[in-house]
């Protein structure tokens, strides 16, 4: 008897759940499992932003692969995917070609740029590891920097962040903490840094409780940072960018543009033929898409729109994480030859934003509001939930934060 291949692409929330349920699912006499990866970890994209800022290491975000998956189970293949061709069943690599029988898609998010111009070529985005590192490099080599020029310029101090939904926010709040750090190690005065965030939606945090929004400005405020909300970045050059608001238009001189305002599914989805709005599949209720019932996608890639208010859910870690809980039993399903496959029904437990250490803002159970200290120890709890529920204890030990005073 042949065993089926699952290949699963990407090991971001929803691929990784999804692994790690499929390898204690089904046997190794029922189907042969095989998950791609660029890099030989994971990693909690939702503490990106701690990682750029410079608050947090990368290490602590990053999780090996191996910690969480048994390779004796799981065929672990370090590559880079290229390109995907449903017809064939056939996922084309840098170094090679897989062939699959059923597809998981988890291949992540990529900036959406809305054709702004320069903002491709001018401005970092919190995308990966590397990415940001890099970020909380450049910041701290612009400090660096600031002293040494025969000039005085404010574009090596000046921080934009384009973008004040949550990515935004919560890279604010930790830039925010970082800052007054990095003028006591550079010999720079506070008042000389701005960290400047703009929105073109009239609030920051679109579609939040307006008591939170408030808090969070004001919060946000009271460490200097500016906002300029109703306002759009209109471009990006190296050394400056132009915003406008109500038909005005401003030159604000930076080095730093932190883009935080949109992402699209991966563009390797859409290259491959699947119908998409915005880079994302438009998926049934079992999560896969039309017309390809080898195919599931979760996470990023997957478009679920929700009844109550006829919008899609938002890409969040929370979604994705459920997603791939149910797509493992779904795939164990069709590999048993069932055809009673599950419905995926999200069950968002509460919505939870960092605002830095020790602060945050969040509404859960329903519609329980969070401020401050109350709000911080929450997001800990949800993200060491995260770990105990990917690989258990020793996970959680190895990488959970506990000390709720701090990271």
């Amino acid at each position: 008897m042949n065993r089926p291949n699952i290949v699963v692409l990407g090991a971001g929330y929803g691929g990784m759940i999804t692994t790690a349920k499929l390898q204690k699912m089904l046997g190794s006499n029922e189907a042969n499992i095989t998950l791609v990866n660029k890099h030989n970890y994971h990693y909690q994209t939702t503490w990106l932003h701690e990682n750029a800022a410079g608050t947090l290491h990368h290490d602590r975000t990053r999780i090996k692969i191996s910690d969480v998956i048994n390779f004796n189970r799981v065929n672990f293949v370090q590559d880079t995917v290229v390109s995907l061709d449903p017809s064939s069943k056939k996922v084309q690599l840098e170094n090679g070609e897989l062939t699959y029988d059923y597809l998981v898609i988890g291949l992540g998010f990529e900036a959406a740029t809305f054709g702004i111009e320069g903002l491709k070529e001018h401005a970092f985005t919190i995308s990966n590891i590397n990415a940001a590192r890099l970020i909380r490099e450049h910041i701290e080599y612009n400090f660096a920097r600031y002293n040494n020029e025969k000039e005085e310029r404010q574009d090596l101090l000046n921080i934009v962040v384009g973008g004040a939904g949550f990515t935004g926010i919560e890279f604010v709040g930790e830039i925010a903490n970082k800052v007054p750090e990095l003028c006591k190690e550079y010999d720079i005065p506070r008042e000389k840094v701005r960290i400047i965030n703009v929105e073109a939606a009239p609030t920051v945090l679109p579609g939040f409780d307006e008591e939170l929004v408030e808090y969070a400005m004001n919060l946000l405020e009271g460490k200097g940072v500016e906002f300029k909300v109703g306002t759009m970045i209109k471009q990006v050059e190296e050394h400056k960018i132009l915003v406008e608001k109500d038909e005005q238009q401003e030159e604000i001189p930076t080095n730093t543009v932190v883009w935080a305002a949109g992402v699209r599914g991966n563009s390797l989805v859409e290259e491959a033929g699947f119908e998409v709005n915005r880079g994302r599949v438009p998926v049934r209720d079992d999560l896969r898409p039309n017309g390809h019932d080898d195919v599931f996608i979760v996470g990023d890639c997957a478009l679920i729109m929700n009844p109550e208010n006829d919008r899609p859910y938002p890409p969040t870690a929370q979604i994705a994480i459920q997603e791939a809980e149910t797509t493992a039993r779904n795939v164990k399903k069709v590999v048993n030859g069932e055809d009673n496959l599950e419905t995926f029904k999200p069950d968002l437990k509460g919505t939870v934003a960092s605002l830095g250490e020790g602060q945050a803002i969040g509404v859960v159970f329903g519609d329980k509001k969070l401020f401050g200290w109350t709000a911080s120890v929450m997001k800990k709890i949800i993200d060491n939930r995260y770990l105990l529920k990917l690989g258990g204890v020793g996970l959680l030990l190895k990488k959970g934060k506990f000390n709720i005073f701090t990271k």
